[in-house]
């Protein structure tokens, strides 16, 4: 008989974390089983590092529910634990006057989403911010800010076990099955393989969340969505830092386009672009460089040519396909998808960071239904 454990969080990321976190301060005995060798290895250490303030997403959705819940939690939480961040705020570039609508809009649907503090900036106004940038006007969000993504998921970590939580490493989840009595059992490899009972499972597996639950034999595979993923690369920009702050095009359908992201140490990096794969893939072609600098240029236009190096890229747990209409975050529990003890997270791409906290949150909420 396979030993039974209380908790199994399936998914050492920043929101696997986070819901070990909430999850063992809630008294539950809880086991993380992670693939990997160490937290975070997958989409959760290849993002650009911010945290968002809830401009963009529809209104009354969880993922602007999350983001903005989390955003407060993550300030609070960095400011009392000491883990590096900054709050640089960010600028929302219009580089065309048909864009100008647009930028209106932005900021009321920011209002409408629980966000009043951005505000309409003139081309004068946002070069006195950023004197690198052209535009057309600009929206400045001062509550958008970055963040040590390895230091906060160190410190999730830390409130996990020091409330007994177990991270186990090297474990990846092989398949499962419904128990006939109550619970799941999952299968673990590795180098000693065994089988876990649990009362609750939750699969926050991001890019393997999909195949991880249909894994499990008993569950209702057509329950589901469909998994997709794309990569979004990411390029270094050489020589002198040109700014101080985020600087974000208007925003393209499925991605918030070619951006400027400024890490702690005031390094500039710009991306992601989207690229549909099949496979995960972590290579950053150089040859992209070409559409970064007709997309950097059209806000920056001092860019010179081989100022762009390729740095790194990540991929995104889709659930919507090119040209779909992007879903909410989707957290999965027994009532949506017929299986007791199960909760899954599909689709926690950005901002799944920021929104971490919240979506832990909801997790310790279905388990309470």
């Amino acid at each position: 008989m396979a030993e039974r454990v209380d908790c199994i969080v399936i998914g050492a990321g920043v929101v696997g974390l986070a819901c070990a976190k909430f999850l063992a301060e809630a008294g539950r005995e809880v086991i993380v089983l992670e693939a990997a060798n160490m937290i975070g290895s997958e989409t959760s250490s290849r993002n650009s590092e911010v945290i968002h303030a809830g401009i963009y997403y529809p209104t009354d959705s969880f993922k602007a529910r999350a983001c903005i819940e989390g955003k407060h939690f993550l300030y609070e939480y960095c400011a009392e634990r000491g883990i590096p961040h900054k709050r640089l705020g960010k600028l929302i570039v219009a580089t065309e006057e048909s864009e100008i609508p647009r930028l209106h809009a932005l900021k009321q649907k920011a209002a409408e989403n629980g966000v009043p503090d951005l505000e309409l900036l003139s081309p004068t106004d946002v070069e006195k911010l950023e004197p690198a940038v052209r535009c057309v006007g600009g929206l400045l969000s001062p509550s958008t800010g970055v963040i040590d993504s390895h230091s906060l998921m160190l410190s999730y970590q830390g409130d996990a076990e020091a409330a007994g939580a177990m991270i186990a490493f090297l474990s990846p989840v092989t398949g499962g099955r419904v128990l006939e009595n109550s619970g799941i059992e999952i299968d673990v490899g590795g180098d000693e393989p065994m089988s876990l009972a649990a009362n609750l499972v939750v699969n926050s597996a991001g890019l393997d969340a999909i195949a991880t639950a249909k894994s499990i034999n008993g569950v209702i595979p057509d329950r589901f969505p469909k998994a997709s993923i794309a990569k979004g690369n990411y390029f270094s920009l050489l020589g002198a830092q040109p700014f101080s702050r985020l600087v974000y095009p208007m925003p393209v359908p499925g991605a918030l386009g070619v951006h400027v992201t400024v890490d702690l140490a005031g390094q500039c990096k710009f991306g992601p672009d989207i690229e549909w794969i099949d496979e995960k893939n972590y290579d950053v072609d150089p040859s992209r460089a070409d559409s970064f600098y007709e997309a950097v240029r059209a806000y920056y236009p001092e860019l010179k040519d081989g100022a762009l190096v390729p740095a790194y890229s990540g991929i995104r747990p889709k659930i919507h396909g090119p040209g779909e209409p992007q879903p909410d975050f989707l957290v999965q529990g027994p009532s949506e998808h017929g299986t007791p003890g199960l909760i899954n997270l599909f689709g926690i791409e950005s901002p799944g960071l920021t929104a971490s906290a919240s979506v832990a949150r909801q997790v310790l909420r279905l388990t309470n239904s």
